[in-house]
């Protein structure tokens, strides 16, 4: 991966390597031409957030050992798409962000004010 920029200006950090998340399956939420559905987005899982893409027809809970997907926990971060996260935002179901895992090209379609809403306290 080159060096990818956070919503924060600073440094991509990796959103999660267990599970392993990202289009590329590298841990990190950046922009690819190849990846239509723009993972771009890193995300808390939250029960709420994945019942609600379950009922979307996405589900992100059922192991899929075919696809190299161990399914998703409350708890766990993931890279989700910048629609499905705008989406679940205005329904009232949207999942808490990591900014520093956050893609900076997410701004052009969600507001930092919006983010910031929804900031991950990462001092866990």
């Amino acid at each position: 991966m080159e060096s990818e920029t956070n919503v924060l200006g600073g440094e991509l950090s990796a959103c999660s390597m267990g599970p392993t998340t990202g289009f590329m399956r590298d841990g990190y939420c950046y922009p690819l031409q190849r990846d239509p559905g723009r993972h771009e987005i890193c995300a808390v899982m939250t029960d709420d957030f994945l019942q609600y893409s379950k009922a979307q027809g996405n589900d992100l809970v059922t192991p899929r050992p075919e696809l190299d997907f161990p399914g998703l926990t409350p708890g766990d971060h993931w890279c989700v798409c910048v629609p499905r996260w705008i989406e679940a935002h205005e329904a009232g179901h949207a999942p808490p962000v990591v900014l520093d895992a956050t893609s900076e090209d997410v701004l052009d379609d969600v507001s930092m004010e919006t983010l910031r809403e929804y900031a991950h306290d990462s001092g866990e």
